[in-house]
C-alpha cells in the first residue's frame, strides 16, 4: 500500500539547512535518512520543497479567483517535502515516518494514497 510522509519542520529546524555550523549535520541526518528509505526500496516518489516565503496560496471564493503570496495556514511547521512510500501496513509507514530527521524536531504526517481513479 501507498503511504505518503508529509514532513514537516519548525522554522527553526529549517533554518539549520542553510547556517554555516548547523548545515553539515542537518543535511548529514537526511542525507542518511534518504539513503535509508532508497535502500529499502520502497520509494515511489519524493522532493523536497523550497521555504513557504516562495508558496503562493490559491483558493476560488464566490466564483472569484484568490492569490495570495505565501503558505495559507499559519502554523509553528512548516511542510519541508515529502516520500510516496510502498509498503505493506500503516505500522510499516510509521516506523519510516519516525525515522525522518523531522520527527525529533517536528512531525510527519502519514496518509495513505488514494488509488488510481477509474
Amino acid at each position: 500500500m501507498e503511504y505518503m510522509l508529509l514532513f514537516c519542520e519548525t522554522e527553526s529546524e529549517a533554518a539549520k539547512a542553510n547556517d554555516p555550523v548547523l548545515s553539515g549535520a542537518y543535511w548529514g541526518a537526511w542525507g542518511a535518512y534518504v539513503e535509508a528509505v532508497e535502500k529499502a526500496g520502497i520509494v515511489v516518489s519524493g522532493a523536497g520543497l523550497q521555504p513557504p516565503h516562495t508558496a503562493t496560496t490559491v483558493s476560488i471564493r464566490d466564483g472569484q479567483r484568490h492569490v495570495q503570496d505565501g503558505p495559507f495556514a499559519d502554523t509553528k511547521e512548516q511542510l519541508g517535502g515529502f516520500f510516496v512510500i510502498n509498503v505493506p501496513d500503516l505500522d510499516t509507514a510509521l516506523h519510516w515516518a519516525a525515522r525522518s530527521p523531522a520527527a525529533s524536531a517536528g512531525l510527519v504526517e502519514v496518509r495513505p494514497v488514494l488509488p488510481p481513479m477509474k
